[in-house]
């Protein structure tokens, strides 16, 4: 039987042209995509909604991309919830931490491509379906 519930992303992009790009990609896949403007927002509505998928920009102001990660992972009903770490690609030092020291499931370098993105959610979304 297949899932046909809409899986909702949400996108902690400081950036607005991001979100919308966001939206525009997934969006057009079916999925439900809701933006968070920075850090603090972004942990706020990853409570309130429970994504089935958070795609996190590291370099935010006020709570960067790994507080949000550290406060997602301490909390047990956010804890679960798969991250895919969007940043620019400059940071490969922090691909590497990211990929090994904090877990995350995935990491895409901006600027990417649509089906880069795409790529790596439905990895995301098959390995957590099987």
């Amino acid at each position: 039987m297949k899932n046909t519930t809409v899986k909702k992303i949400l996108c902690i992009e400081d950036e607005p042209e991001m979100i919308d790009l966001f939206k525009l990609i997934l969006g057009r896949h079916g999925f439900q995509v809701h933006g968070a403007p920075g850090g603090v927002e972004g942990i706020k509505m990853v409570r309130e909604i429970l994504p089935d998928l958070v795609l996190l920009d590291l370099m935010m102001p006020v709570m960067d991309g790994w507080e949000v990660y550290q406060q997602m992972k301490a909390d047990a009903a956010t804890r679960d919830i798969p991250v895919i770490v969007v940043t620019a690609k400059a940071q490969n030092i922090d691909k590497v931490l990211g990929m090994h020291i904090a877990k995350v499931d995935d990491y895409i370098a901006k600027p990417f491509s649509p089906q880069e993105l795409m790529d790596s959610v439905e990895k995301i979304f098959k390995r957590r379906s099987s």
